[in-house]
């Protein structure tokens, strides 16, 4: 492990989750295979919210006409060209799989935070793992939510999508003062959680994952926090199909 001091480092979201929710030694994943698929799916969904892609208008999710740069670009697109609008667990399941989330750890990878550990030999497959090789990124993803989960309960509120926040920068750089900034600012002195944290506090705790890193965390709040955020509420919709669907086939 790096003992220096937690370097920032620009990650997604599902770059965040998918670096928590594996084991820094074996490369393994920390929650069940489907869980970690499932979440990384709502976590896209998440990042193209937060930069202001994508907003959930009544039970669908829609594209909101920005053209942000993102790394999602393929995602976005196959939001934009559905003739039909789906709810969010709908896109959760069109978007989980294994190829989206190895092609998120072969980008964690080529940056040199993880490393990519497994091949075909000889015809046969072994299976792929994803150690981390430089354990700053994950340090400072741990001591931005350890800092979130001790902020007041009330600094925990769903974030708000990334046009929501652009337009209330805007309010605050014109010069209208902390209250121009929306509701949600933090009074002078103060720092509230950065909405990226929130976000993935309550992906997190959808996966089951807050509790295996933070057992400390308050997990009536995380599980407010998660519910109220609609990304992770529809991880949760989905996961909680998926248990079902398994226990009916246990029964046959």
């Amino acid at each position: 492990m790096n003992a220096e001091t937690p370097q920032a480092v620009e990650l997604s979201l599902p770059q965040a989750f998918l670096l928590l929710a594996t084991d820094d030694k074996d490369g393994k994943p920390e929650v069940p295979v489907f869980a970690l698929r499932t979440t990384v799916a709502g976590a896209i969904l998440a990042e193209l919210d937060l930069v202001g892609a994508i907003e959930l208008q009544g039970k669908h999710v829609r594209a909101t006409g920005a053209t942000p740069g993102t790394e999602l670009q393929h995602e976005l697109e196959l939001i934009r060209g559905k003739s039909r609008p789906h709810s969010a667990r709908r896109w959760v399941s069109m978007l989980e799989g294994r190829a989206q989330t190895q092609r998120i750890y072969e980008q964690m990878a080529a940056a040199g935070i993880v490393e990519h550990v497994g091949e075909k030999h000889l015809g046969r497959f072994r299976a792929v793992r994803y150690p981390e090789k430089d354990h700053a990124p994950e340090a400072a993803l741990l001591e931005k939510i350890r800092t979130a989960l001790r902020a007041a309960p009330s600094d925990l509120q769903p974030p708000e999508t990334g046009a929501a926040e652009d337009a209330a920068a805007g309010a605050a750089a014109a010069g209208g003062g902390p209250e121009a900034a929306g509701p949600g600012t933090p009074k002078s002195g103060t720092k509230a959680p950065e909405a990226r944290t929130i976000a993935l506090i309550a992906l997190m705790q959808a996966a089951g994952l807050l509790g295996k890193l933070f057992p400390e965390a308050d997990r009536v709040r995380a599980s407010e926090l998660a519910k109220d955020y609609w990304p992770s509420r529809a991880v949760e919709d989905e996961l909680r199909m998926i248990r079902l669907a398994e226990e009916e086939a246990a029964t046959l």
